[in-house]
């Protein structure tokens, strides 16, 4: 028996480094998973790795800043498991600039995917959630579900070059903290994790001269960090290096478990000490 068997999880951006971390702990503990990604090969192979080790996923696939993905995605866990206990807005990207560069089309992207996605997941989330907790009181039963957002420290500090993604971090906090105060009548823990630098594609070193990059829905969106300022990073961090993808996960899982049932509205910074 897990900490979390029989619970049912969304975790959007799953296909592949953090998110996919979180997916494979929750399920090791006895969660089934909605598996979520843009793109539909790195979703299934979550799921497929989440079958080879005796555990339920199903993917939700699709760009999460879609008008009606906060929706399909509570009703994908709601059709295959019949409930929703649950959800790490997890999904999200960087498209840096400094302000006097910055596109209004930069902008509202970053602060769709980082803010309003998760705004719409967790209004659908409570619309589940509202009647589900009635019936279960009725039944003398109390059931604690979890919300975990992902919020980073250019969002708690600020970052030259990331206005948008600051900000949308930043809104996202206090999301945490106002839905915290809305959902715990419901016995719902809202809670959010500030990752400092995690080795993920987003942040992989690159040489000098190389220019990396992502496509986001026909985007060629600049990706990873010069090895230079991740070595100066490694000598600022006590610790001596980056996080790695399955440590981000253990600090969402904490939130996520029994252990934090009485912890809500809270922003845990995790930077290795930084």
């Amino acid at each position: 028996m897990g900490q979390v068997d029989g619970r049912v999880a969304i975790v959007t951006g799953s296909g592949r480094g953090i998110g996919r971390e979180i997916a494979l702990r929750l399920v090791r503990d006895g969660a089934k998973v909605v598996v979520n990604d843009l793109d539909e090969g790195p979703a299934k192979e979550t799921v497929d790795l989440i079958t080879k080790m005796g555990g339920k996923a199903v993917a939700c696939n699709g760009d999460v800043s879609a008008k009606d993905f906060g929706d399909r995605i509570v009703k994908t866990a709601i059709d295959a498991f019949g409930d929703c206990h649950i959800v790490v807005n997890n999904a999200g990207y960087t498209w840096d600039s400094v302000i006097q560069k910055m596109t209004d089309e930069q902008w509202y992207a970053i602060l769709d995917v980082h803010l309003t996605a998760p705004f719409r997941v967790l209004r659908a989330f409570q619309q589940h959630f509202r009647a589900a907790v009635d019936k279960e009181r009725a039944e003398g039963k109390r059931v604690v579900r979890k919300v975990v957002n992902i919020s980073s420290t250019s969002g708690v500090n600020g970052n030259a070059g990331q206005s948008n993604y600051s900000a949308g971090k930043a809104g996202i906090v206090g999301l945490t903290k106002t839905l915290a105060k809305e959902f715990g009548r419901y016995d719902v823990t809202v809670n959010a994790v500030a990752f400092g630098y995690i080795q993920t594609r987003l942040t992989k070193p690159l040489s000098a001269g190389e220019d990396g990059t992502i496509e986001v829905q026909g985007r060629q969106v600049k990706v990873g960090v010069q090895g230079g300022r991740i070595a100066a990073m490694n000598q600022m961090i006590p610790l001596g290096r980056g996080g790695l993808p399955e440590e981000a996960a253990g600090s969402v899982y904490l939130f996520c478990s029994p252990d934090s049932d009485y912890v809500s509205g809270q922003c845990l910074v995790v930077n290795g000490g930084l």
